[in-house]
Formats: structure tokens, C-alpha cells, sequence
């Protein structure tokens, strides 16, 4: 099958070459980590908290080191992937207090003579999928529960970015994690492999981030064999100014909300919903804002804005962009790429987009803020809720109640109110 060339997306050249494993690889590696389950189950809690509190440590000691790594293949700014290598790290250290803490249940029976006792068990064999944006955070926030619950894990990283993904399988190890325990596998192109896993009767827990495309297809998939998921799908979360906004506080906001790790994030703003009295002072201080970034190579002091991911994520956020000027959407700052083999796009805001435009009713992924003006916010909400969404939104107003009441009727599982950074 070959290797899978990592190529670095501010230059083109090539970092390195991972292993492309095949079906049946992929399928002995989870008897593996079947096999391996019936021992580690067995661990002490201790044991394992200890294990994770050590590659907590281990992270933190080599912060420099991965950061740099996510940057060679990602393509973030170094103080973003130092960022994330800080709260990648955080994961192992709480779970590491976790591991001892796993709660039960005893209670009395209706009939008042026999007792009710619940345990909880490590489920067994754990496929978890990590998305290329955050290859250090997602792949420890699946992999700390799993080992600190007992279970054994498959980590499926993506394809642009696998070496983060085997660095910390590295530092686990170094850590003391016996072998069989977690073991990373890189299918391209994964369908095949994944499918293969969720009906083979050895994988009992999938833990999939990604888009809500594939995410449904997973489901399908493992509802053969009653297969547990978690999922964090698409966020596509919209940003809303109310007329009573502080608008210094609510650009701030914005640009942590949209621009967080170049606005490749689950949790990025991307419809931004401004009232019609705010509209030009909002929208003057954001370009301002926006236009100021510097797109470029990652590891230089100067850039304010790396480039996305890869050559294909760069062509999806053109077409985005020009298929909203295409429909009527005017480009305030940005609305260009850079010239290959950097694969950067620059920081772009659109002014005059319509609810109906495909910008809206899609997940950027990039660094491209929509603009959308309201003339009411409350007789908006069905705007504001009427795309595939459900992570987060943001609420920028002075008051409190109000934005209570619009957190409240927001459709999302999260809300920042007044905050542009929820996690």
C-alpha cells in the first residue's frame, strides 16, 4: 500500500513517512488490544492514574518539542500549537486523578429487603478517531478516560497528521503503558479499515470528532453489533451581537472565537449575526482587526496566521468564499490564497451574507467570517438555529437577562455569553 507522505503545509516539503496500514492490519491490531485488554483491565486504578499523571509530566517537560512537531505537519503558529500541547497535557493529568475515583451505586431495593449495587466496568476495546486540527488535544481527551477506565485503545489518527498521534503513544509508553495498550493505526483512505473494526466484534466503544457526514455513516456502521459512540460532530456556531453589545469586548471576543487556531476549530465562530445599529461599527473594527494578520510559515515570529492544514482544505475554503461572492456576499479584507506550495488563505471578512448562501449552511474550517445583519435578534433565533449545528454559540450583550434568555432558546449544547472561548 505504501507509506503516507506528511508534508509541511507552509512549505511543501516533506516531514516524514508513516505507515499505511492495511484492513487486515488494522483488524490484528485490535486482537491485540483484545488480548492486551484482560491484563490492563486487571490494573491497579493507582496504577494507571500513575501511568498518566507520568506522561502528563513527560508532555510538559517536551512541550517545545511537540509544539514544533504539530506545527511541521499541522501547519498552526507556534504559540497555538504550544497552547495546545499545554491543554493535551491537562487531559492526562486529569484523568490521572480520575482513574482512582471510578464511583459506583448502592441502593435499596423497592421492596425494602434486597440491595441494588451498580459497578462500573471498562468496556473493553476503544477505537477512537482523531481529527488533523487538534492532533494533540482530541487524541489524549479520548485516550485518558479510555486507559484510565481500563480499556485498551485503537487510535486512528488522521492522515495529515499522525506523527503528533505517535509522539504521545511514544510518551505513554516511556510512561510505563505496557505494550498492546494503546496502539496507533493510519489507514488512507480509512473507510475500509473503520468499517472492518465496528463489525468485527472486537471493538465494544468508538469515540469519533469529525464532520456529521461521517459521523452518521459511523453510526450506521456500528449499530450492527450495538456498537457504544460518542461524537462531537459539526459545529458551525453562530456569533451574535445584540444592539446593547459592548462592541470593543464583542470583536475581542470575535477574533478568539473565529481566528482560535486559524479557524480550524469545532467550537469556531462562523455566522456572525449583528445587530443593524451595531453593524458598522462592528463590522469596521473586525476588518481592521482581520486584515492585520499575517499569513505564513508557522515557525516564524511574524505570522499571526499559519496555513490550513492542506492543499485540498485550501481549494474547499476558496470555493466557500467565491461561491458566496458569487451569490451576492462582498469580500471587506482577505478573500485570497497564497500561491502554492504554502497552502495559506488570508484572513477574510464578507459583508452582505444572506441566511440561504452555502457559507452559512456550511462549516468553514477556516479564516472566514460571514457577516450577516439582523434587524431583531429575538425574531432571529430561528436563524440563528436553523443550520446543522449543536456544539456552541456566542452572545455578546450588557445584559445579563437578556442574554440568559437567548442562551436558553439557542439549540447548542454550549453557549459563551460574552466569552469567545467556551473551551
Amino acid at each position: 500500500m505504501g507509506n503516507i507522505q506528511i508534508v509541511n503545509p507552509a512549505n511543501g516539503s516533506l516531514v516524514s513517512e508513516v505507515h499505511n496500514h492495511s484492513v487486515q492490519e488494522c483488524v490484528a491490531a485490535a486482537e491485540i488490544a483484545s488480548t492486551a485488554f484482560t491484563t490492563w483491565r486487571k490494573t491497579l486504578p493507582r496504577q494507571r492514574g500513575e501511568i498518566l499523571r507520568k506522561a502528563f509530566d513527560i508532555m510538559v517537560a517536551e512541550q517545545e518539542a511537540l509544539a514544533e512537531l504539530i506545527v511541521s505537519e499541522n501547519g498552526k503558529v507556534l504559540s497555538d500549537a504550544r497552547a495546545e500541547v499545554a491543554y493535551a497535557a491537562e487531559f492526562f493529568r486529569w484523568f490521572s486523578e480520575e482513574a482512582v475515583r471510578v464511583d459506583g451505586d448502592l441502593r435499596q431495593a423497592p421492596n425494602g429487603t434486597n440491595w441494588l449495587a451498580v459497578t462500573r466496568e471498562p468496556v473493553g476495546v476503544a477505537l477512537c478517531i482523531t481529527p488533523w486540527n487538534f492532533p494533540a488535544a482530541m487524541a489524549t481527551r479520548k485516550v485518558g478516560p479510555a486507559l484510565a477506565a481500563g480499556c485498551t485503545v485503537l487510535l486512528k489518527a488522521a492522515h495529515e497528521t499522525p506523527l503528533t498521534a505517535y509522539a504521545i503513544a511514544d510518551i505513554l509508553k516511556r510512561a510505563g503503558l505496557p505494550d498492546g495498550v494503546l496502539q496507533v493505526i493510519t489507514p488512507d483512505p480509512p473507510g475500509d479499515a473503520v468499517a472492518a473494526l465496528l463489525t468485527s466484534g472486537i471493538v465494544r466503544k468508538l469515540s469519533f470528532t469529525g464532520s456529521t457526514r461521517v459521523g452518521s455513516l459511523l453510526l450506521s456502521q456500528a449499530a450492527g453489533n450495538i456498537v457504544n459512540c460518542s461524537m462531537e460532530l459539526g459545529g458551525n456556531a453562530p456569533f451574535i451581537v445584540c444592539d446593547d453589545a459592548d462592541i470593543d469586548a464583542a470583536v475581542d471576543g470575535a477574533m478568539i472565537a473565529k481566528m482560535r487556531n486559524g479557524g480550524a476549530a469545532c467550537t469556531a465562530a462562523n455566522r456572525f449575526y449583528v445587530h443593524t445599529q451595531v453593524l458598522d461599527e462592528f463590522t469596521s473594527k473586525f476588518v481592521k482587526r482581520m486584515s492585520a494578520l499575517v499569513v505564513g510559515d508557522g515557525m516564524a515570529s511574524t505570522t499571526t496566521l499559519g496555513p490550513l492544514v492542506s492543499a485540498a482544505q485550501q481549494s474547499r475554503v476558496s470555493s466557500l468564499v467565491e461561491r458566496a461572492i458569487a451569490e451576492g456576499a462582498t469580500a471587506l479584507c482577505g478573500a485570497s490564497a497564497t500561491a502554492a506550495p504554502m497552502h495559506g488563505y488570508a484572513a477574510t471578512v464578507l459583508a452582505g451574507v444572506q441566511q440561504h448562501h452555502s457559507i452559512v449552511q456550511q462549516e468553514v474550517f477556516g479564516p472566514v467570517a460571514p457577516i450577516i445583519e439582523v434587524q431583531d435578534i429575538e425574531e432571529s433565533i430561528p436563524l440563528f438555529n436553523g443550520v446543522d449545528h449543536g456544539l456552541v454559540s456566542y452572545i455578546y450583550t450588557r445584559n445579563h437577562g437578556r442574554g440568559m434568555r437567548l442562551a436558553h432558546a439557542l439549540e447548542t449544547g454550549m453557549v459563551g455569553l460574552n466569552r469567545g472561548l467556551v473551551s
